[in-house]
């Protein structure tokens, strides 16, 4: 059976996080430029290669102080830890248009492997004549297993900026001629 490959198609898709404010409140982010492929056997996607990475230095939370503060070495240290990556290890169909991929995430000079739940939501052509096929991938890894352990606590004890952060994307892959 041939290989297939799909480039991941920005302009149709989002890549977000959300990590829980005081305890009490969520802030949303998102990466601003990435990029990523996908290698499957023929049209399936059980058993695809997955590669995708973003830019520390695009990330956005509508607010740009924060922005910067994320940036830092509080936090993400963009200077020296530019990308986020992902190199998938498995991509295991677990029923209907479910599946669960398995990878290595590189996020702060640290690896660790980590899997996702993605909703496939089908193949359909473009007006171009391009095949692009739809995925929805959630996840939550702990920001502290990755070197990320700034932490604040008001003066009421509570805690800044909890451990947990979901990741959630949007991603549209477009096949390759």
């Amino acid at each position: 059976m041939a290989t297939t490959k799909w480039a991941l198609d920005p302009t149709h898709s989002e890549v977000q996080f959300k990590v829980k404010h005081l305890v009490i409140s969520t802030v949303t982010g998102s990466f601003k430029k990435f990029e990523g492929e996908a290698e499957t056997e023929g049209d399936t996607f059980e058993g695809a290669k997955v590669r995708f990475s973003a830019d520390i230095n695009s990330i956005d939370t509508n607010q740009e102080q924060r922005d910067e503060h994320l940036k830092g070495a509080d936090f993400f240290d963009a200077a020296t830890y530019p990308t986020m990556s992902f190199v998938s290890t498995s991509f295991e169909k677990v029923g209907g248009s479910d599946y669960k991929l398995t990878g290595d995430l590189t996020l702060h000079g640290v690896t660790k492997p980590v899997t996702f739940d993605v909703e496939y939501g089908g193949n359909a052509g473009d007006f171009y004549g391009n095949t692009k096929a739809g995925f929805d991938v959630t996840g939550k890894i702990n920001r502290k297993d990755f070197g990320l352990t700034w932490s604040g606590v008001t003066e009421a004890g509570s805690i800044v900026v909890s451990e947990d952060v979901k990741l959630s994307a949007s991603i549209q892959f477009a096949k390759q001629a």
